[in-house]
């Protein structure tokens, strides 16, 4: 599916909005994603369930950052939803393994808030950490490599 097609096909389901790019924001979103990198870092030992959460929410930022860098938003009331397949198609079938875990941490994660009847073990919560670092590092580079004139600082 072209670039073309999938943005038509996103808005006539109201999946997105127009959004004036503010790299300012982009910035501020890759630094709130870090904060939650350290915070689920520190939260392994504590909490496994909330160390899972925040590597989750580090990975929707940055999610959300790249987003906004290509100038939209997400509309509808699915709006994590909404992320998780706008990055999906952008990353393609190289980071597949990436996109699907994404997704997994997304259901797990509603589950995990809304339900409170699950439990995260040690290993989901780490194997999640580590996704995060990789998801976040590989969508700045690709954010800084679209954006060279900008001099992020982050």
């Amino acid at each position: 599916m072209t670039y073309e097609t999938f943005l038509e096909e996103c808005f006539s389901k109201g999946l997105l909005k127009r959004q004036r790019c503010d790299l300012g924001t982009v910035e501020k979103l890759f630094r709130r994603a870090q904060k939650d990198l350290k915070a689920a870092k520190a939260n392994l030992n504590i909490d496994e369930g909330i160390a899972y959460t925040v590597a989750y929410l580090a990975m929707l930022h940055t999610a959300r950052a790249f987003i906004l860098s290509k100038g939209f938003r997400p509309a509808d009331g699915y709006q994590h939803k909404t992320v998780v397949e706008f990055m999906s198609y952008f990353l393609g079938g190289e980071f597949k393994a990436t996109s699907e875990q994404f997704d997994r941490m997304r259901r797990k994660r509603n589950i995990f808030t809304y339900e409170v009847d699950i439990s995260i073990s040690r290993s989901e919560a780490t194997n999640a950490l580590k996704t995060a670092i990789s998801f976040v590092d590989l969508v700045k580079e690709m954010i800084q490599r679209e954006n060279p004139q900008m001099g992020f600082k982050f």
